[in-house]
């Protein structure tokens, strides 16, 4: 019977040492999943462990094939070349290696569950109980932002899937940096809109600078504008839904690929 594949976890990278720790404890959860299988994780850019010390981890271990996927909502076409030039690099430095390389995690509907979960408990609501009224209450979601207007777009795709169906007034959009608007001008733009409660999402995985920056510049811009209620709910977290997500999205690689050292392509354009 074939050995199925390692997994590595390619993170983005950040600046704040809570969120990469949180990445790390992420991976360690991930591995007690499928104890039977390695399971390494490193980052593209900004913290440590490097993505190249997972993958010498997983070729000390013996691992001669491993399926790589990005731990990312909306990778940015930078990072995406980021994770490619990078496991080009180490199966330079490891010959032999081979790997696949799974799709981004998307606005996958378990993702999109847990995003209304904490749009509940910035409400007031319970376990297993909604909150009052969504039908006044609009959502801004705010998103890493980039100079790819690909990965900006799925920002906005995200908040009309998160918007169908869920009885919200709206779910507008707003970036974190590099792309407008930013998180001001998004408020304003809701109340333009007719907003009076405004809950602000954001759309990221873990703690970090960014995430804090958006729960500061909507702290200050709400005491600017004591008329309108709004309210910051939390990151989306090391859940059940996203430990289960990842092992989705490694196994749609391995079941979608067709040579050694092979990027799969086809899953990367359906589920960013």
């Amino acid at each position: 019977m074939t050995t199925p594949p390692a997994l590595l976890i390619a993170g983005q990278g950040t600046r704040d040492d809570t969120g990469s720790e949180a990445f790390c404890e992420f991976v360690r959860k991930l591995g007690a999943r499928r104890p039977e299988l390695p399971v390494a994780g490193g980052f593209v850019e900004l913290s440590r462990p490097p993505l190249g010390d997972a993958v010498t981890e997983l070729v000390e271990r013996g691992v001669r094939h491993f399926t790589a996927v990005p731990l990312m909502l909306v990778p940015a076409g930078h990072t995406k070349g980021g994770i490619r030039a990078a496991l080009a690099r180490e199966k330079e430095r490891h010959p032999g290696i081979s790997y696949t390389y799974g799709p981004s995690l998307g606005p996958h509907p378990a993702l999109l569950d847990v995003l209304e979960r904490r749009l509940d408990e910035a409400l007031g609501g319970t376990a297993g109980r909604r909150p009052g009224d969504r039908a006044d209450v609009t959502v801004l979601l705010v998103g890493p932002g980039s100079t790819d207007p690909d990965a900006n777009a799925e920002v906005h795709r995200a908040a009309r899937l998160l918007w169908e169906g869920r009885g919200y007034a709206g779910v507008e959009t707003a970036f974190a940096s590099l792309a407008a608007p930013d998180v001001p001008n998004g408020l304003d733009r809701c109340v333009r809109l007719g907003a009076r409660r405004i809950v602000v999402l954001p759309y990221f995985l873990f703690t970090g600078v960014q995430p804090d920056r958006v729960r500061q510049q909507t702290e200050g811009w709400a005491e600017a504008h004591p008329e309108v209620e709004v309210r910051s709910a939390g990151v989306i977290g090391p859940e059940p839904e996203l430990l289960d997500l990842v092992w989705e999205r490694y196994e749609e690689a391995v079941r979608g690929h067709h040579a050694p050292g092979h990027f799969h392509q086809g899953a990367d354009s359906h589920a960013h």
